[in-house]
């Protein structure tokens, strides 16, 4: 039986640094915390390798005493906090004395320090917790700390360490959060002796989320403010037809220092509520100031999680703020959307697209006599001269473009992409018939005999397609059917990189996040399999040079930014063909007919025909039924026709 026994520092300190420090990114930010609580006005952070080789950050700060420079890299010596009492008052970004002897212990370190009253600086070495004394250095004012082969000694964490890219994009997050809770910092941030920011220390948060984020997100800020019993909330929302899938664009800064809190959020959520489609969340920057005896921020080892005295205080008070503001806005009008199409309302209309040039087909391609007599590699689809209406976030801005394919996909290219595209491409407004008694009780149209066994079909709420067969009735979810139709389409030509691609004339530029960035260049290749050319274009800026012709009229930013989205995950799928299985979905179901859209008869044949050509027809990609079956026999029991 083994006995208990007192655990030796070192390995102690392993214990700290698994729970802190779970990759580069948490280094940074450790560090970077560090020098706003020296006062630092001024930090530049130089990383490699996406910090596994180095993490080098300077700062103007106060510096530490030469006497202290050991205590600083010692577990539980700090200057933050001095009794028990002060837990509940902190005022600093850190106070527990963890971080630095736990990094020391897993890293190779140098620390080099001056405080203003000293002449020189001095500095230590650290080789995985065997420290040195202090040596006097040449040094200015401040401190410089470099990591370098993060987790050296234990080769397991670093086994576990994501591509350089991920990496370095975890660490633009964390850079992100401390500029945007801090604009009077001058913050400069490298990558491989890159400056990828240099952000100028400025009083005013919208310059500094205008120069971080870019000017479209900027241009539709909403500022709220709001005080009360001593709290004072302030900052911006954005206006509801800017939004995102997930919440992490909702940015909470409780002192300074940023947080995650599910009430607030949930605050968030129900102040947007009715002005946003389901499913997607609201963009926020939001800052608390509050009292430091009245919220405990030593609950999570990383302090992103803090416990509020009144928390439903404070929900009731943000909940006030934004509704308040909301009702003295006139949302449809006040905020002009800038051009560029990056942020689209639903169902906005298009901006003409210029001269469109004539994407590729078979008639005109290589080999084309061959072919079959319409080019096509399902012949039985009928060919309709028609578009459906547009999805409602992704109606094309673009340039024009030209039209560019892989010799390797010339021989499977069909005709029914075109067919599909159209599907999910025109615009709406242009599409509607006239109006019918039909469509007044949002039952419309009725489609007569097809080459498909003379169906009657029926479209109804402008969402379901409800069918008469010989059987009884089938109703079609037409969103669901045409998500997979076009994800049948497009899934054999990714996996063999077939997918048709048209080269814009005039790239396309998309502002995104320092992280959405990072993802987006890293994952290049896979989304050029997608048929989408992603370029770097500096700062948070990326450049679109191609396109699947699939979605030729798609507006191009808003389908980036969703992509960037779906890579952005906790747990990304590890293979890189389920990845692309992953952003395939995605696709599909953006780029397919939504609910709500009304269909000419036309249309209906259309997708009815092409619902007998796919495999599995009776499931969308996410696993959702596309059609549900009413025979005739439940019809008559349910009339009680039967005995």
């Amino acid at each position: 039986m083994s006995r208990i026994h007192q655990l030796d520092s070192s390995v102690v300190n392993k214990i700290a640094a698994g729970e802190v420090i779970e990759r580069p990114a948490n280094v940074v930010k450790e560090l970077l915390e560090n020098s706003l609580d020296a006062l630092a006005s001024r930090i530049e952070i130089d990383i490699e390798a996406g910090g596994g080789e180095l993490i080098r950050i300077v700062d103007d700060g106060e510096g530490i005493h030469p006497d202290d420079l050991l205590l600083a890299v010692t577990a539980h010596a700090t200057s933050k906090i001095a009794t028990a009492d002060d837990l509940f008052r902190v005022q600093t970004m850190g106070f527990r004395g963890e971080a630095l002897a736990s990094i020391a212990e897993v890293s190779r370190m140098r620390l080099r320090s001056r405080p203003p009253s000293s002449a020189t600086g001095f500095e230590i070495l650290s080789d995985c917790g065997q420290i040195t004394p202090p040596q006097p250095c040449g040094c200015p004012v401040g401190t410089q700390i470099e990591i370098r082969q993060l987790f050296a000694n234990t080769p397991v964490r670093r086994k576990f360490l994501k591509s350089t890219g991920t990496e370095f994009a975890h660490i633009a997050e964390h850079f992100s959060r401390i500029a945007l809770a801090q604009p009077r910092l001058h913050l400069v941030l490298r990558h491989n002796g890159k400056v990828v920011f240099e952000l100028p220390g400025t009083q005013q948060l919208l310059d500094r989320i205008r120069l971080l984020l870019g000017n479209e997100l900027a241009d539709n800020l909403i500022p709220v403010e709001s005080e009360s019993q001593g709290v004072r909330m302030w900052g911006y929302v954005a206006h509801p037809s800017v939004s995102k899938s997930t919440r992490k664009s909702q940015n909470l800064f409780l002192n300074g220092r940023w947080i995650q809190d599910r009430s607030l959020q949930h605050a968030l959520t129900e102040a947007y509520r009715g002005l946003l489609m389901i499913g997607r969340q609201p963009i926020a920057f939001l800052f608390l100031e509050v009292p430091a005896d009245i919220v405990d921020v030593n609950v999570h080892p990383t302090k992103t999680e803090v416990r509020f005295a009144d928390g439903q205080a404070l929900f009731r008070q943000l909940l006030s703020m934004l509704r308040t503001k909301f009702l003295s806005m006139n949302l449809d009008s006040t905020v002009h959307l800038p051009g560029s199409g990056g942020f689209s309302p639903a169902g906005a209309a298009p901006r003409p697209r210029g001269v469109e040039l004539q994407a590729w087909s078979p008639t005109n391609a290589p080999g084309a006599a061959n072919s079959s007599p319409n080019g096509s590699l399902w012949n039985n689809a009928p060919r309709p001269a028609f578009e459906l209406p547009s999805v409602g976030g992704y109606e094309s801005q673009s340039g024009p473009a030209e039209s560019e394919i892989s010799s390797a996909a010339a021989d499977q290219i069909s005709e029914p992409a075109a067919d599909l595209a159209s599907f999910a491409t025109s615009d709406p407004q242009t599409t509607k018939s006239p109006p019918s008694v039909a469509s007044e009780t949002h039952a419309s149209r009725v489609s007569h005999g097809t080459s498909h066994g003379e169906l009657r079909a029926m479209q109804i709420r402008d969402t379901y397609i409800v069918v008469e067969t010989n059987e009884g009735l089938t109703l079609i979810d037409q969103h669901a059917l045409h998500e997979r139709i076009m994800y049948e389409y497009l899934r054999p030509r990714v996996l063999d990189n077939a997918v048709e691609s048209q080269r814009m004339l005039v790239p396309e530029t998309v502002e995104l996040t320092p992280k959405e960035t990072a993802l987006l260049l890293e994952y290049a290749d896979v989304l050029n399999q997608l048929g989408l050319g992603v370029r770097e274009f500096g700062r948070q800026t990326v450049l679109i040079d191609r396109y699947p012709v699939m979605l030729k009229k798609a507006n191009l930013s808003q389908l980036v930014r969703d992509l960037a989205e779906q890579l952005d995950q906790p747990e990304k799928p590890p293979d890189r063909r389920d990845l692309l299985d992953s952003l395939l979905h995605m696709m599909s179901c953006k780029a397919a007919i939504k609910a709500g859209q009304r269909l000419s008869p036309e249309e209906i044949d259309s997708l009815l025909a092409q619902r007998h050509l796919i495999d599995d027809a009776h499931h969308c990609p996410h696993g959702r039924p596309t059609a549900l079956v009413l025979t005739e026999n439940e019809l008559e029991r349910q009339f009680g026709r039967l005995g």
